[in-house]
């Protein structure tokens, strides 16, 4: 959805006219969130991008008083009720609240209730948890629940009485005594985190729809057209206030939440009445740092004037009341409990710490794992299971701890002390990476390569990429579907599966296999059965050797033999045998210590030994050095269309070339098809011969 033209522009700075196109696309873009938000459970931006949509067109609309829209987001609440529900009316609206986002607006909340009043001592408020849920409204006669809607615009609802009957917590029948004959009850329907969890789980599981956070969650159950669904969904509701009310019933909020919770409604045992601006701040403190530990989501806290007289002189302005306001938490941030730290082995080895966090929603979205990157990022944060640790959460981004509350460490807890073995069941020593100036970095690696169950199938998924195996008929799904049979554990059963006649028979049965389609994958197979020795290399998958290093090893050892001979030496640290390899163009310590590392494992050099015999590896061509582009650099760049990328750098290879890929002083040609930019630009600054394709290949030709 395309944001407003001006958007990036200050509204001070703003014509007349541009504001009036702003607000329009304002008011079509915050209508189309509604929808998504209200009534798909499906939001289309995070809270704070929303947030951030609705105070600019208050801004505007500040400025430009006289501009203000019929369909003005100011002017309305929620969305536009679903067709598929009865309207209900409410009997007295049901409106939204301003947004606080700072201690600065939260104290000027105070100061522009006592301007208001005229009042000179501090003010009392309630400080409420905002209950992150689906409003709703309940209205009684004589003490029965008669009828059930959701907040709809704010003045034309849902009526979803039938739903709302089946929630535990929703009595119907009110309990004591002292309730008005008629009175319309509010509160949140809303699920607790654990609730939320099992209920995608089970949706997950049955390849249903799951829902991106409780809120989402709770709308979806409650607006159910069959009622017998939403009573099987584990929905709660909170009561917080009232509406429309024959007799009055109390004198303050505080008064009035405990009249609700006398009637059978469950109120939050975490309001508390406070006075003054220090009351409202240490009031959203305290719920800060309970936040954590409250198992259901909540996205601030509500200031309310306490007096319902007071709340009465204060009355509304437009849309929001006076005497209330929402003071919101960081929308990309959020605190929560960490309860564990565990280690996970990616697909190239890295081990990564994960933490395993108390569910909160940050920015929209459900977070229960965050990333802490390393050991030395944990050791320098000093993060300890147990903690209490701020989430952070930026668009797309993986959740990540920024920090540690000290001040709620729990007593007795522990530094986390960093695994130096891998989790797998061999428990390969993990070891430091080393870039290619032979540094060390903070990534911890395990050196067990295709024998560690954690990177197996990645390794494969490698072996049999196009620029090593290439292997026909065997992509992904299918090497993922015989890794899940048991069928392939390592590169060599991918050529005893060929040739195992019992496994065939087997594949032959199975959906979407066939005669035709098993003797190609067969096929495909057996033709990669002779491999050049630097697909075998570079197929190995060894860290920091890539198609061109192992192009490298290939014509600098020769054969298989000598290759792995010279191998077994390096991984012995023999001198000599590190002194040869060194001397190689392109190879440095991160190659000889990547490449000693994989051949001191026996498990690597014993699924290197069964590859071996199920191949015969072609020894290398000897780079030429009597042709016309022996020894040069060449580039490549643009289209070319007689020849593919790969068979062109294969060969200029062939031909004694090097092939780069970035045009530079050491660039001896360029060759250049349709479609040629920067690389083209910067050889004709620096002077370099451009030949085109045809040029190309009759210069090889001759």
């Amino acid at each position: 959805m395309p944001k407003p033209t001006t958007a990036a522009k200050p509204v001070e700075a703003l014509s007349e006219s541009e504001a009036a196109d702003e607000l329009t696309e304002l008011a079509d873009a915050i209508a189309a969130h509604d929808i998504r938000y209200y009534q798909e459970e499906a939001p289309s931006v995070s809270d704070a991008e929303y947030d951030a949509l609705k105070q600019r067109n208050a801004a505007i609309e500040a400025r430009f008083p006289h501009l203000i829209r019929e369909n003005s987001p100011s002017l309305r609440v929620g969305a536009t009720r679903a067709e598929a529900f009865a309207p209900v009316e409410h009997g007295v609206p049901m409106l939204s609240l301003d947004n606080a986002f700072s201690d600065e607006e939260a104290v000027e909340f105070e100061a522009r209730v006592k301007r208001f009043l005229r009042v000179e001592e501090p003010v009392a408020f309630t400080a409420e948890p905002k209950i992150d849920g689906l409003s709703a409204s309940l209205r009684y006669e004589d003490g029965v629940l008669v009828r059930g809607a959701t907040r709809g615009d704010g003045r034309v609802g849902e009526d979803v009485t039938a739903n709302l009957k089946t929630l535990a917590e929703i009595p119907k029948r009110l309990k004591g005594e002292g309730w008005p004959q008629v009175i319309e009850i509010r509160g949140e329907v809303y699920l607790g985190h654990a609730e939320f969890a099992a209920l995608n789980a089970a949706a997950e599981a049955a390849g249903q729809k799951t829902y991106a956070n409780p809120r989402n969650a709770a709308s979806g159950s409650l607006r159910q057209i069959d009622p017998k669904i939403t009573a099987q969904r584990p929905l709660r509701f909170f009561a917080y206030a009232w509406g429309e009310v024959s007799s009055p019933f109390a004198g303050t909020q505080w008064e009035a939440l405990a009249a609700l919770r006398a009637w059978g409604f469950c109120v939050t045992p975490q309001a508390e009445r406070v006075e003054g601006a220090e009351g409202l701040l240490a009031a959203y403190r305290e719920m800060e740092a309970l936040r954590p530990r409250l198992g259901f989501d909540i996205d601030g806290v509500v200031y309310k004037v306490d007096r319902l007289d007071w709340q009465q002189r204060l009355g509304f302005i437009t849309r929001t009341p006076r005497w209330a306001i929402a003071r919101k938490f960081p929308a990309q941030q959020a605190r929560t409990i960490l309860e564990a730290i565990d280690v996970q082995v990616g697909r190239t080895g890295a081990v990564t710490p994960v933490a395993r966090l108390k569910p909160v929603t940050v920015g929209g979205v459900v977070v229960e794992n965050a990333t802490l990157h390393n050991a030395d990022e944990i050791e320098r944060k000093d993060v300890r299971p147990g903690d209490t640790v701020i989430v952070q959460r930026a668009g797309d981004v993986i959740p990540q701890i920024v920090g540690v509350v000290l001040e709620e460490r729990p007593p007795g807890t522990q530094p986390f002390e960093f695994p130096t073995v891998c989790p797998c069941e061999l428990k390969t020593p993990l070891v430091r990476e080393t870039t290619a100036s032979g540094a060390e970095t903070v990534v911890r690696r395990c050196s067990g390569e295709f024998a560690c169950p954690f990177q197996r199938i990645e390794h494969l998924r490698h072996f049999v990429s196009r620029r090593a195996y290439d292997i026909e008929g065997l992509g992904e799904k299918q090497l993922q579907a015989f890794f899940d049979r048991g069928w392939i554990r390592e590169p060599a059963d991918i050529f005893r599966l060929a040739r195992d006649e019992a496994k065939l028979a087997e594949l032959r049965q199975t959906e979407g296999y066939g005669e035709t389609s098993v003797a190609n994958l067969v096929a495909g197979i057996e033709a990669r059965r002779a491999i050049p020795l630097d697909r075998f290399i570079f197929g190995l998958g060894v860290r920091h050797i890539g198609e061109t290093t192992a192009m490298v090893l290939a014509r600098g050892y020769g054969s298989a033999d000598a290759f792995l001979e010279a191998m077994d030496k390096v991984a012995d640290r023999d001198p000599a045998a590190i002194e040869d390899l060194d001397a190689l163009d392109q190879i440095g310590s991160a190659v000889i210590e990547a490449a000693a590392a994989y051949f001191a494992e026996d498990h690597n050099r014993r699924i290197v030994q069964n590859l071996r015999e199920q191949l015969q590896i072609l020894d290398a061509e000897r780079p030429k050095t009597d042709t016309a582009v022996a020894g040069k650099t060449i580039v490549f760049t643009g289209s070319l269309e007689r020849l593919t990328r790969d068979e062109a750098k294969a060969q200029a290879e062939r031909l004694g070339a090097k092939v780069s890929g970035s045009v530079s002083k050491k660039t001896d040609l360029v060759v250049a098809g349709p479609g040629a930019g920067s690389k083209l630009k910067t050889a004709t600054e620096l002077g370099i011969q451009v030949l085109t394709e045809e040029e190309w290949l009759a210069l090889v030709a001759g």
